[in-house]
């Protein structure tokens, strides 16, 4: 898919509009997702913008990669929430849209009148959506949370300590992005929902119980019947699972069912180890996964990648190479099927984004809008929701004067 700046939105979403008052990962990754499907989407900032403006390398101020990545297909606009005129604006835009996604937390959107009651009083239809860090039902609902903390708190850390001797983090803000993922997909639910009742509704994402629901998936494991003592799902924690070293780099594969592996062990010139009961059932495999790893990693070692990747690819055996993620951009693979898209941004000048992996046979998604400048679209969506040259500037003075400046 070429990206298609200014071009207009015909995805699922065309014609959505979305109020998007989220900073950081977890709510930009879910509104960048619903912009990529065609949905308006006008991001809300503070005077001092998301934080993620200025979050690693940067051409020029508040534009840093970070923001740059999770907030194509959006309009900025500035509006101080501790102003009144600029809660009144924003009040206003919410009167007629179809989503509001914010990350505040509970209290403090109440403080501002912006509950969920209070808003749908005015708009039924409104989808309210947002990812607080626990169960709103619970005692933690008002505390803060941060991707490394979900990470230790879901079980996750734990899970790297038992595979690796060691607590840790995944090296990705994997608690962060898969809510956010959750999170749009939540706000598509509700949106088909209307459709079908005309109303709106509140769509909650609580950060821990979503990634614990996620891990439990297959390591809830015994813990099905109760047993407490034996949660964690053996092959997924074994220290042998893991790239196998080749003779010149690493190969990644994988077998399953009784044929896969009667398969593998043949392509690997081991094929008596399928008449072996250690291994010749699933049961036995699951019990005696180390062992049987750790013959795959001592065979993959005597050929070289490109070798093992033919005979596997013959034998039917899912692989790939461990690819280095420096080398990524520049991947045959990815050139060919043109993930990474090369676009000319008003100001930031030549980028590189990733295209959007959902595809839709009818209403294909479509980069549209690069992402904005702090307070870029300001006067277009204030004048558009009614207000004239003195209304604007009276928002805009809540805002510092170089803001205001630049949003007139």
């Amino acid at each position: 898919m070429t990206t298609a700046t200014g071009a207009p939105a015909a995805g699922a979403l065309a014609g959505v509009r979305v109020l998007d008052l989220t900073v950081n990962v977890l709510g930009p990754l879910a509104t960048q997702t619903l912009g990529d499907m065609g949905a308006d989407v006008i991001k809300i900032e503070p005077p001092q913008g998301d934080p993620m403006r200025d979050t690693g390398p940067a051409r020029h101020a508040q534009m840093s990669v970070f923001y740059l990545n999770m907030n194509r297909n959006k309009k900025s606009v500035v509006l101080d929430l501790k102003s009144p005129a600029a809660l009144e604006a924003l009040l206003r835009l919410a009167g007629d849209a179809d989503v509001l996604v914010h990350s505040m937390r509970t209290q403090a959107a109440e403080r501002l009148g912006l509950s969920y009651a209070a808003l749908a009083a005015h708009n039924p239809r409104l989808v309210y959506a947002s990812a607080p860090g626990y169960s709103p039902d619970g005692p933690y609902r008002d505390r803060p949370a941060y991707d490394d903390v979900i990470q230790g708190e879901s079980g996750l850390a734990d899970l790297v300590h038992m595979a690796t001797g060691a607590p840790g983090y995944l090296p990705t803000i994997v608690a962060d992005k898969l809510c956010g993922v959750f999170l749009a997909s939540a706000i598509g639910m509700a949106l088909f929902s209307r459709e079908r009742t005309g109303r709106g509704q509140q769509v909650q994402i609580p950060m821990l119980e979503t990634m614990l629901s996620f891990n439990l998936v297959e390591h809830l494991w015994a813990g099905a019947f109760g047993d407490e003592g034996r949660l964690g799902y053996g092959r997924a924690l074994s220290r042998e699972r893991r790239p196998y070293a080749s003779k010149d780099g690493f190969i990644c594969l994988l077998a399953n069912s009784d044929e896969q592996w009667r398969r593998l062990l043949a392509a690997l010139d081991r094929p008596e180890l399928a008449l072996d009961p250690r291994f010749a059932t699933m049961e036995g495999r699951t019990e005696n996964i180390d062992a049987l790893y750790s013959i795959v990693a001592d065979r993959i070692g005597l050929r070289t990648t490109g070798e093992w990747r033919a005979l596997l690819d013959a034998a039917d055996i899912p692989n790939g190479p461990m690819n280095r993620l420096q080398d990524l951009l520049a991947n045959p693979y990815f050139r060919e099927t043109k993930f990474f898209e090369r676009y000319e941004h008003p100001s930031e000048g030549p980028l590189i984004t990733t295209a959007i992996p959902q595809r839709f046979s009818q209403t294909p998604g479509s980069i549209r809008l690069p992402p904005p400048r702090l307070g870029e679209h300001t006067r277009e969506v204030l004048q558009a929701a009614g207000y004239d040259d003195a209304g604007i500037a009276r928002i805009a003075q809540g805002a510092p004067a170089r803001q205001a400046a630049r949003t007139g």
